[in-house]
């Protein structure tokens, strides 16, 4: 075990033996890209505690479940994914208890000195309803269609240039 600024770390032979695997599965691990050890200028590898955690997760998912090493490749991927999307929602909901906590008159005083004032209805664009031509349709149909999809939309439009001016 070597220690660096504060940290465990753990040869390549003390982790092949706490976990009873053969170096080289580690370091076909590694090949992978499952684990990424750290490396001394001497170019040994460097088992951190997070590493070991990750070492864990790779052993359980192949000997408890049976995975193979794409489908570990492909659960460790979901799962940081999954961590750093849980991540973005957290700091999402802060932003919002952080927004609602200034309050409404707050949101009303910044509303009304906003360089684009309209509602948010105002900003979502109606999305043409798309027509999928089935077997049997004639050509005269679908161009009707088309035709009136976009005199629909034309007028839509029309009428959001009347709303901002």
């Amino acid at each position: 075990m070597t220690k660096r600024q504060g940290k465990a770390y753990f040869m390549i032979s003390v982790v092949a033996e706490r976990y009873n695997i053969h170096p080289q599965t580690l370091r076909l691990y590694e090949r992978e890209g499952l684990l990424k050890p750290s490396r001394t200028e001497g170019n040994t590898r460097l088992y951190s505690e997070e590493d070991l955690e990750q070492l864990e997760t790779i052993l359980a998912l192949t000997r408890d479940l049976g995975v193979n090493l794409a489908g570990v490749e492909i659960i460790l991927n979901m799962r940081r994914k999954m961590e750093q999307m849980q991540g973005e929602v957290n700091q999402f909901m802060e932003y919002v208890k952080h927004e609602l906590a200034r309050g409404l008159g707050d949101w009303e005083q910044r509303l009304s000195t906003a360089m684009v004032k309209s509602s948010p209805t105002d900003l979502v664009r109606a999305t043409p309803q798309i027509n999928v031509e089935q077997p049997g349709d004639s050509t005269e149909t679908s161009r009707r269609q088309r035709h009136e999809e976009h005199k629909a939309h034309e007028e839509h439009k029309e009428h959001k240039e009347q709303k901002l001016s």
